[in-house]
């Protein structure tokens, strides 16, 4: 069993001023979606302005739509009981799947102000994501949050806002799958022309299936647990229609093959 290393999850304290590893994560992740934006923009004919305002309301659609989306699909109960609960956010609680509807949006207005299709927009912004989730990741680690469930591999951790049972560090595999060899693939992927549609696919069931095997080693919500057969999650639940669109997106951009690029 490895050691679990306490790292103070709060990165800078000045007087009342608290600023947590998971806030600066996301610092991170927008930064890097700029530099690699600047990257590729070109290709697209977007300009340096149109890039920040693009960051600039993606990071809007992330916060808002992550914080909605944790509300209705992890703690719908709680909302109707207290729906002024939805504003509390220094309780914590994000989604990724509310942060990806909230950028669907954004992505959609802007491309209709920068001329381009849903589908083109989708394939420049997509690289840019892996990266924030893999930081995001490291955040919840340090943060000792969203635990692995219990565990005898050698590699096991003791997460002590959770209980004294060796669990999978889940964070770290998420950190690797969902940001590491998704942004690998996709970078990858994009550098040669490509038909619109293909590159946001790609994302789609990459992320899909990355975030269907972790959920087989974290531990469910807890005021969840399994959605059905003993062993279905909601993240998991949550990614089977990413899999479908991703999939219907590689379809219909090779059979059309519309701005390639």
């Amino acid at each position: 069993m490895l050691t679990y290393p306490q790292i103070d999850p709060i990165a800078i304290e000045l007087g009342p001023l608290k600023v947590h590893w998971y806030g600066l994560m996301y610092l991170v992740g927008f930064s890097a979606a700029w530099l690699l934006g600047q990257q590729r923009r070109e290709r697209f004919g977007i300009s340096k302005e149109q890039l920040s305002d693009l960051i600039f309301y993606g990071a809007l659609g992330v916060v808002l739509g992550g914080r909605i989306g944790y509300v209705l699909f992890y703690n719908f109960d709680r909302f109707l009981a207290d729906p002024k609960w939805l504003f509390y956010v220094w309780e914590g609680g994000m989604s990724f799947h509310g942060g990806l509807l909230g950028v669907t949006a954004v992505t959609l207005w802007q491309s209709r102000k920068l001329g381009l299709s849903l589908l083109s927009l989708g394939d420049f912004v997509a690289p840019l994501v892996p990266i924030g989730l893999g930081a995001g990741r490291i955040g919840n680690f340090i943060g000792g949050e969203l635990w692995g469930r219990p565990t005898d591999v050698p590699w096991a951790m003791v997460f002590p806002r959770a209980d004294n049972l060796p669990r999978h560090p889940s964070q770290l595999y998420e950190f690797v799958l969902e940001g590491i060899i998704l942004f690998t693939v996709l970078w990858l992927f994009s550098r040669k022309p490509r038909p619109a549609g293909s590159v946001s696919g790609l994302f789609l069931i990459g992320y899909g299936i990355s975030r269907i095997i972790v959920e087989f080693f974290r531990q469910p919500d807890e005021q969840l647990g399994y959605i059905a057969w003993g062993w279905l999650t909601q993240g998991q639940l949550l990614s089977l229609p990413m899999l479908a669109v991703g999939a219907g997106f590689i379809v219909y951009a090779y059979q059309s093959k519309r701005a390639i690029h």
